[in-house]
């Protein structure tokens, strides 16, 4: 049976889905995009900022599951613009260390304006 994840350190769901998922020894996270857990908002207003967030709000997520960035094998990175695709990477580096698989695409339109929202799939070792 699956186990629905949440944790207060991180956006609480804008819609009928969960912060992540674990199903046996893997989580699958809800793409996150760059809300402030305190204030709801995304505050940020480059992609460097953006990313950071992201990237903050997803370590929180995968924390609560009982992993972390070390442990992912999968991320789907989604861009308003292609173009933020360098200073995306320079944050997203930062963090993905591991060189997991991934996909990263522009998409025409993010909840709430965002500039970028990634997913990912990691497991528990």
């Amino acid at each position: 049976m699956a186990e629905k994840i949440y944790t207060e350190n991180a956006p609480a769901a804008i819609g009928p889905y969960s912060q992540a998922i674990k199903a046996g020894n893997v989580i699958y996270t809800s793409g996150q995009i760059a809300i402030v857990p305190a204030s709801g908002n995304i505050e940020a207003d480059d992609i460097q900022g953006q990313t950071e967030q992201v990237m903050k709000n997803l370590n929180a997520v995968l924390n609560a599951s009982g992993t972390d960035f070390a442990h992912v094998v999968k991320t789907t990175c989604f861009l308003a613009d292609i173009s933020d695709f360098g200073a995306f990477n320079e944050i997203y580096g930062k963090y993905i260390t591991e060189k997991p698989a991934r996909s990263c695409v522009a998409v025409k339109d993010l909840p709430k304006g965002a500039l970028v929202e990634v997913e990912v799939i990691a497991v528990i070792a």
